[in-house]
């Protein structure tokens, strides 16, 4: 990608969309499949100790580590939000709500992401940080729930509800807050690191809260390496070197190069690569439906796209 302090190019950005939708698309398999096995705070937080160590390892030996005490702070915090809140909670959860219904409730994300700037604008007063939505963005979220509804609504209705624990999709509503709240604030951070620096940081912040969170609840005191599936590993795996390494620096790099309204829309395509990768491992059977849901949820990454993408030009 493009120098973090130069202008990206449009096939950067693009890259940039692609890289996310496809590759954490495909965590939610991971995540599963991981947990099968390795508990949830103690894997996500290995899974990040050794992504964010290898980051912070390349920048030292290339162009040097290093990082003001505020950007620091920021980071850490940013890594307790995304990692702990977002990744943690997720991981939690998947290991009793269906990913189908997982999906859905993690689709609330962009929505949170949408408020949570409009109260930077109405709070901040300075025209610079937040921003007020208009009705075409509302739409095209209003369409990309819509398809998410359609994509996982009929399985959500027949299957029911009674065999939920409460807690666990308490958990998912809580993780999208609290991905969105770090989503903002990477944003809008006071002179940020750059961002490669921002995620080595961010890791290995996010990787200590996540060890906190699993010393809190046993996880190290009742595992055992002899009990972890081959699977599980090797989900482990990818979700260090795909899903970390290449999906959460290509997030972070795209949320200062881009507005956190479009950078939410990879939640609307998520679920279609998640359903194909279900289809092509696990043998799910794929339906139309599967297909008019596609249309519709792209359709509303199209009208949140050109909402967007109209600010500039009508304040000119």
């Amino acid at each position: 990608m493009s120098s973090p302090s130069a202008t990206p190019t449009r096939f950067a950005l693009i890259a940039g969309f692609a890289t996310i939708y496809l590759v954490w698309g495909s965590t939610y398999l991971g995540i599963r499949i991981a947990v099968e096995t390795l508990p949830p705070f103690l894997m996500a937080s290995g899974r990040f100790f050794v992504a964010g160590l290898l980051i912070a390892a390349f920048l030292a030996a290339t162009r040097g580590f290093s990082a003001r005490p505020h950007q620091w702070r920021d980071n850490l915090l940013i890594g307790g939000f995304l990692l702990l809140g977002g990744n943690g909670l997720v991981s939690w959860s998947e290991q009793k709500v269906p990913s189908g219904i997982a999906t859905l409730l993690v689709s609330v994300g962009p929505l949170f992401i949408v408020l949570l700037d409009w109260a930077v604008h109405a709070y901040c007063h300075d025209g610079k940080r937040g921003t007020r939505p208009n009705a075409l963005t509302f739409v095209g979220l209003g369409l990309g729930f819509a398809g998410l509804l359609l994509l996982v609504g009929p399985d959500l209705s027949r299957q029911g509800t009674a065999g939920l624990d409460p807690w666990r999709v308490l958990g998912l509503i809580g993780a999208c807050l609290s991905w969105s709240a770090g989503s903002i604030y990477t944003r809008y951070a006071h002179e940020p690191a750059e961002p490669f620096t921002a995620s080595a940081i961010q890791m290995l912040g996010g990787c200590g809260w996540l060890f906190l969170v699993s010393l809190l609840v046993g996880e190290p005191f009742h595992f055992h390496w002899a009990a972890v599936s081959g699977r599980s590993a090797l989900a482990w795996g990818y979700l260090i070197l795909v899903g970390s390494l290449v999906g959460f620096t290509t997030f972070v790099w795209l949320m200062k190069h881009s507005t956190p309204a479009r950078v939410s829309t990879y939640a609307y395509v998520n679920p279609i690569v998640a359903v194909f990768l279900g289809w092509q491992v696990l043998h799910e059977p794929i339906s139309p439906r599967l297909f008019l849901a596609a249309a519709i949820i792209i359709a509303g990454v199209a009208l949140i796209t050109v909402a967007r993408g109209r600010k500039p030009a009508a304040r000119r």
